[in-house]
């Protein structure tokens, strides 16, 4: 071995057997050392456990009282919590009771207005002046915004109790004074009797008895007289509750619509200054119409048989026989045949050209104002056009001054524009037939004539070949 190598393993030796014995008295004396303080930390635990012991039963105590109050504070917390959502709850219910009863209310008022501003079209117009004063009151207070809901209920309560009164009184019928619009547009005073859906009345003198309607802007209720059978029917039973009525099963739409029938001048006069216009057009279309029948049925034509004659006259040799029998013809076919006869001699081309002159000459007298009624024919449905539009403006008008509101006044210019119409047709169509009849009747009395020169002017013509042969 190196000698340098056993120096070395000879040092380690000795260091670790040196180490050795240090070791194990640093462990003899830590052992020590720590069962010292294993005894005092015993003795410092043992004194801890006796202080927790000593303190341990008044800290339980105490947990357990501050538990119990803790009990009792979360029962009282719960408790209130339940009444708190208790109280929600009732809040809520309240506020749905008094939310549903204001509905309930709102329906109510609506109806009780409702009811208020129709109960005057409930009852017969001539009722009126006696609830007047009620409905107005309550009129005056729904329309007053700073009325309170009791003083409207009020109000209103007034108005059914009026209506309740009145419903007991029309059982069996119940008698009323007032005034009433006798048909001259007299006001009268007298009683009223309401029975069933009609209502009678019999003038304080007796005078007058009917039937009370409602007439447009009449101030008070129409008198309608059934006639002179039902007069003293309707006295005694209007004062003693017996006697004879006219009972009408329409409800007055029978009455309404015997006062809406106009007569004929009425209905002619809504047409206005436009309408006199046609009327007055188609009369003389009519006049004249007449006239040119007259004139053209006694417009005479030879016959054929005649013009034969004239005809063998001339060819027997005899012009004077047939100048004679031709003058005997009235009108302006026998001018045409002496005209013929006086000219039969000339050439066939001269003689129908003489003739047909004639009968240009007898064309303006058979076509003379016919012309016009063409002109009426067409002329009519303008006019009435033009009526139409003057009372729609007349309307709209009358509308921009009055409103919509008041049909009577509407009326008017309604009625004007659609009678003008009317009357323009009315007129217009009878004139175009009766031109178209008349023209016809002309152009048959010219062609008459055409064939009488024709039948002549062949008669002649063969006549002549007759003779050159």
């Amino acid at each position: 071995m190196h000698p340098f190598k056993s120096i070395i393993v000879i040092l380690i030796t000795s260091i670790g057997f040196c180490l050795s014995l240090l070791g194990s008295e640093t462990l003899s004396s830590a052992s020590k050392k720590a069962t010292s303080d294993l005894a005092l930390s015993l003795e410092e635990l043992a004194e801890v456990r006796k202080n927790i012991a000593t303190v341990k039963v008044p800290l339980i105590n105490d947990v357990a009282e501050l538990e119990s109050e803790v009990r009792q504070k979360q029962s009282k917390v719960d408790r209130l919590l339940r009444l708190r959502d208790n109280n929600d709850m009732g809040l809520n219910r309240l506020r749905d009771q008094v939310k549903g009863l204001n509905e309930q209310n709102d329906y109510a008022a609506s109806l009780l207005d409702e009811f208020v501003r129709t109960f005057e079209s409930r009852i017969d117009f001539s009722e009126v002046q006696l609830y007047q004063d009620v409905i107005d009151e309550a009129r005056l207070i729904l329309d007053d915004s700073d009325a309170d809901q009791a003083e409207r209920f009020q109000k209103q309560l007034e108005v059914i109790s009026v209506a309740l009164n009145r419903l007991k009184q029309l059982v069996g019928g119940y008698t009323y004074e007032g005034l009433a619009l006798t048909p001259n547009g007299d006001i009268i005073e007298g009683q009223f009797s309401a029975y069933g859906p009609s209502v009678y009345f019999n003038a304080k003198d007796s005078s007058i008895q009917g039937i009370a309607v409602t007439r447009l802007n009449a101030a008070e209720a129409a008198i309608a007289l059934p006639g002179s059978n039902y007069e003293k029917g309707l006295a005694n039973f209007i004062e003693n509750g017996e006697g004879s009525i006219p009972v009408d099963v329409t409800l007055g739409k029978a009455l309404k619509i015997v006062e809406g029938n106009d007569t004929l001048f009425e209905h002619l006069a809504k047409g206005g200054s436009v309408g006199v216009v046609i009327i007055s057009l188609g009369i003389v279309c009519l006049l004249i119409g007449g006239f040119k029948a007259y004139e053209i049925t006694n417009f005479k034509t030879p016959s054929r048989k005649n013009v034969q004659k004239v005809i063998q006259s001339i060819e027997s040799g005899d012009t004077d026989e047939a100048l004679a029998q031709a003058s005997k013809l009235e009108g302006v076919g026998g001018n045409l045949l002496v005209t013929a006869v006086e000219n039969h001699k000339i050439k066939s081309t001269n003689l129908e050209e003489i003739l047909f002159e004639k009968i240009l000459s007898a064309q303006p007298t058979l076509e003379r104002f016919l012309p016009f009624m063409a002109l009426t024919a067409a002329a009519a449905p303008l006019l009435g056009l033009l009526g139409t539009v003057t009372g729609m403006i007349k309307t709209f008008t009358l509308i921009t001054i009055f409103g919509t509101g008041d049909a009577k006044s509407l009326s008017s210019g309604i009625s004007e524009a659609l009678v003008t119409t009317e009357l323009g047709l009315v007129v217009a169509i009878p004139s175009l037939i009766l031109h178209g009849l008349l023209s016809r009747m002309s152009k048959q009395k010219i062609g008459d004539l055409e064939q009488i020169s024709v039948s002549f002017i062949n008669g002649i013509t063969g006549i002549k070949n007759a003779d050159s042969n």
